[in-house]
């Protein structure tokens, strides 16, 4: 079994290429970790990760720069099925549009648009503490009804994982938000349809419960 991290200038590489190894060996899982940012590797991989760190329309550019990689992700996770994960703004750019200086078009996998987290005056001064970027532990809550979800195996309501981010996904379709978190208003911690996941939050900085999610996403043949 192989996994692709894609490197498109734009993630957390070495932290993401180091949590996956670790999963794979914790879960017995014989597996070849590739990071890479060669189309054809993409295409042949099993599982897929896409981080990011960063600007959305940065992040999108670097992405379609390389030539043939939104091809490749398009056959492989949308035609094909592949397991697929996104990474903080490597899920926010399965949006439909990034409203992050200025309006840029995303992968549109997932019908929604990255806007400003919204952090209310009133509810500023009620709880002075909150700033952007959000930046720290916080807490999960799993929606209905994906409990049951493979990627979420062993992950519980009150679980702590670690955020870095000014900008939230707001989805069109609820459906599609498996987790929630709440930092001045409600936060789609988690979002994902069919075959294919993203995680607000960093599961490779989020210590147990992120280890847990990355193994599960090992594990996962939807």
């Amino acid at each position: 079994m192989s996994v692709a991290i894609i490197d498109y200038g734009s993630g957390n590489l070495r932290s993401a290429e180091k949590a996956v190894q670790r999963c794979a060996r914790d879960r017995g899982l014989s597996l070849a970790v590739q990071v890479t940012s060669c189309p054809e590797k993409v295409a042949a991989a099993d599982h897929i990760i896409l981080p990011g760190v960063g600007a959305f329309g940065d992040c999108i550019s670097g992405l379609r720069a390389l030539d043939g990689m939104t091809e490749a992700l398009e056959q492989a996770a949308i035609k094909q099925g592949r397991p697929f994960l996104g990474i903080c703004v490597g899920m926010q750019l399965m949006a439909t549009v990034g409203h992050e200086h200025g309006d840029h078009e995303g992968l549109d996998w997932i019908k929604g648009h990255v806007k400003p987290l919204n952090i209310a005056e009133d509810q500023n001064l009620k709880m002075p503490h909150l700033k952007i970027p959000h930046m720290g532990w916080n807490q999960l809550a799993i929606a209905e009804p994906h409990g049951a979800h493979p990627v979420l195996r062993g992950i519980s309501d009150g679980d702590h994982v670690y955020f870095v981010h000014s900008y939230q996904y707001e989805v069109c379709d609820l459906s599609h938000v498996m987790m929630r978190s709440e930092y001045g208003g409600d936060i789609p911690a988690m979002i994902g349809r069919d075959n294919i996941v993203g995680t607000q939050f960093h599961p490779e900085k989020s210590q147990e419960v992120g280890l847990r999610l990355i193994g599960n996403f090992l594990q996962w043949h939807p």
